[in-house]
């Protein structure tokens, strides 16, 4: 949707988590921080989220669910919100992508898309 009143843009740093991983029991854990910026023109509440987690193997696991962490944030114009969250996978590289699924004021739903990022362990892209 290109409307300029349900305008959503999704910004991710990504960060390998050493301590919680244990790659001989093939386990890569990432932290990530997201910033949901409303670029819109009406107030819109983060209703819920679909991701799609693919590891190297190209394994796919689908997570949906209520909000983020447990909120479920409304962003005025202009605003942003700010969360952090993980995510464990079983190999060194993989990618995460979805969208948030929005809900607009004036009672419009609509979807903020997530683009793929990489999640990756330092030093295993060359």
């Amino acid at each position: 949707m290109s409307d300029p009143r349900y305008q959503i843009d999704v910004s991710v740093v990504t960060r390998y988590l050493k301590e919680q991983s244990d790659p001989e029991s093939s386990r890569f854990a990432f932290a990530y921080t997201i910033t949901v910026q409303n670029n819109g023109t009406l107030k819109a509440k983060l209703m819920s989220r679909h991701w799609l987690i693919t590891n190297g193997d190209g394994e796919v696991e689908e997570v949906r669910g209520a909000g983020v962490i447990g909120q479920q944030p409304s962003i005025d114009p202009g605003q942003s919100h700010t969360y952090s969250s993980g995510a464990v996978i079983s190999t060194r590289v993989g990618t995460m992508q979805g969208s948030y699924q929005m809900f607009a004021e004036d009672g419009q739903r609509f979807d903020a898309q997530i683009a793929p990022f990489r999640l990756a362990v330092p030093g295993a892209l060359h």
